[in-house]
């Protein structure tokens, strides 16, 4: 069973929240004002809610967990809001992740 941690539980949903996020704006939006077709963006846009508030209790607890700064905390919430900045969040958590740690000084 691989080892989940608050990054990585993280890492996931912002993923499926940028996925979400996208979907609303580029496919079920334009097919609500463009085809007449609004049942797209009931479905998709209550799915991105719920995403959108897991994104951010996931946030808060790799923010406490973590002992993330303000500012690194705000950039991930701005991140939310804007399109595919959850996928450029989520590939700088991966490179932090598979950095190699630096050995302590002694």
């Amino acid at each position: 069973m691989p080892k989940t941690t608050p990054v990585s539980r993280f890492r996931a949903i912002a993923q499926l929240e940028g996925l979400s996020f996208v979907l609303l704006l580029f496919i079920a939006m334009p097919l609500k004002y463009l085809a007449g077709m609004p049942l797209g963006v009931k479905v998709v846009g209550w799915a991105h809610g719920m995403l959108f508030v897991l994104y951010l209790l996931l946030l808060a607890e790799v923010a406490v967990v973590h002992r993330w700064p303000l500012v690194r905390i705000l950039g991930a919430f701005i991140a939310s809001l804007v399109p595919f900045g959850t996928f450029v969040l989520d590939a700088r958590l991966r490179r932090e992740e598979q950095a190699p740690t630096k050995p302590a000084a002694s």
